[in-house]
């Protein structure tokens, strides 16, 4: 077996430290990303349990902005949830309902916390959080809206009792 000269195993020494270096960031960043990802939705594995009266209800734990999100399906594919009380329906962000291919129906205008905005009609035949479905609900796609979160407006959470304590918030069909 042939030895290498002491300057080839000296550079590929170097080169090894480099790529372990490489490598512990690389896996630094991926848990520090999860670990915000966690501190943005705590509510990613949802699971439901049934009170005394045999109903099904989930709980919800305010992320570390106040606000309580979570994921859920919309036609059986996964999005995350922003609870939002105040808003009329469901309001989906444009990129979101491009992936979702939901069709776009008639534009009409919307009053949002920025102002009017255009939005387009659609509907949605499922959608799921935890174990609360609701189907063929109506829906906005709002191209201004920024991000991917999908605002969970009323028209979804009428049908729910909901009892926040603390940091949680109890949700349970009537």
């Amino acid at each position: 077996m042939q030895k290498l000269p002491q300057h080839a195993s000296d550079r590929f020494g170097q080169w090894m430290i480099y790529a372990a270096w490489v490598v512990f960031l690389a896996l630094l960043t991926i848990a520090f990303n999860a670990y915000l990802d966690r501190q943005n939705n705590p509510n990613q594995a949802l699971a439901f349990t049934k009170n005394a009266n045999g109903v099904a209800e989930i709980v919800l734990t305010r992320n570390r902005y106040g606000h309580y999100v979570a994921d859920g399906t919309i036609n059986g594919s996964q999005v995350t949830f922003l609870i939002d009380t105040g808003a009329s329906l469901i309001s989906i962000p444009a990129v979101v309902a491009r992936e979702l291919r939901l069709p776009k129906g008639a534009a009409y205008p919307v009053r949002t916390a920025n102002g009017t905005a255009i939005a387009y009609r659609t509907t949605l035949e499922r959608v799921t959080l935890g174990a609360i479905r609701g189907d063929n609900l109506r829906a906005s796609i709002n191209p201004t809206m920024p991000g991917r979160e999908v605002l969970l407006g009323m028209n979804f959470m009428k049908e729910l009792e909901m009892i926040q304590r603390g940091n949680r918030l109890i949700l349970r069909r009537y």
